[in-house]
């Protein structure tokens, strides 16, 4: 075995289709990351009980089932972001992960060094300080870390898109976010729930 002292930490994958396990966990090792990969999610949970990994990669089958290997981490408190990727994503899944805990959600096929870019910037920010940091609306259950920054992005006038690259997420993943914040605000559009937000005067 290569000990590799300088190793990032460790990346559970769940990824049926071999090339594209294989190329992940090459370019994972070649990021310094050591891969773990599952052939399904209970034998996931089941490791993630033992040890916490730096990241999870997790593969959403048509059939959604991802969406409870998903819940169980964060009712089992592992606290690891958790990236879901999917070969027939909709916004609707996109809204459904991201409400179930995931930190990104990446439609395939997808690059493999973009993978890696995804799972650095998820990993960073789970390790900021204020990443404990949360956001309410006037009467509302208050926002995740990440809902309170695409908030504040939408607030600013950006685009899905520009969202998507300043947060180096999928835009995939911000129109989730977004439809989350919308549904939480209880708002049509953005425009609605920007003006119940700042039309309430917080105060100085």
């Amino acid at each position: 075995m290569p000990g590799n002292t300088l190793s990032k930490g460790e990346v559970f994958v769940i990824e049926t289709d071999a090339t594209s396990r294989e190329q992940l966990s090459a370019a994972l090792q070649q990021s310094a990351y050591d891969v773990i990969c599952f052939a399904d999610g209970a034998s996931l949970l089941s490791e993630t009980r033992a040890r916490m990994p730096a990241c999870v990669l997790l593969e959403m089958p048509p059939d959604r089932s991802g969406l409870d290997v998903l819940r169980r981490l964060r009712e089992e408190n592992c606290m690891a972001p958790v990236l879901v990727t999917s070969a027939n994503g909709s916004i609707a899944m996109a809204v459904d992960a991201i409400k179930s805990g995931a930190a990104d959600f990446i439609e395939k096929p997808f690059r493999s060094h973009d993978i890696i870019g995804r799972i650095d910037a998820a990993i960073d920010e789970f390790a900021q300080p204020g990443s404990n940091r949360q956001r309410w609306l006037p009467g509302c259950e208050p926002l995740t870390p990440r809902e309170g920054d695409v908030l504040e992005h939408l607030a600013a006038g950006l685009t899905n898109k520009e969202i998507a690259r300043r947060m180096h997420l999928s835009a995939r993943t911000i129109e989730g976010y977004r439809a989350s914040v919308l549904r939480k605000g209880g708002a049509r559009n953005v425009t609605d729930l920007l003006r119940r937000i700042f039309g309430q005067g917080s105060p100085a």
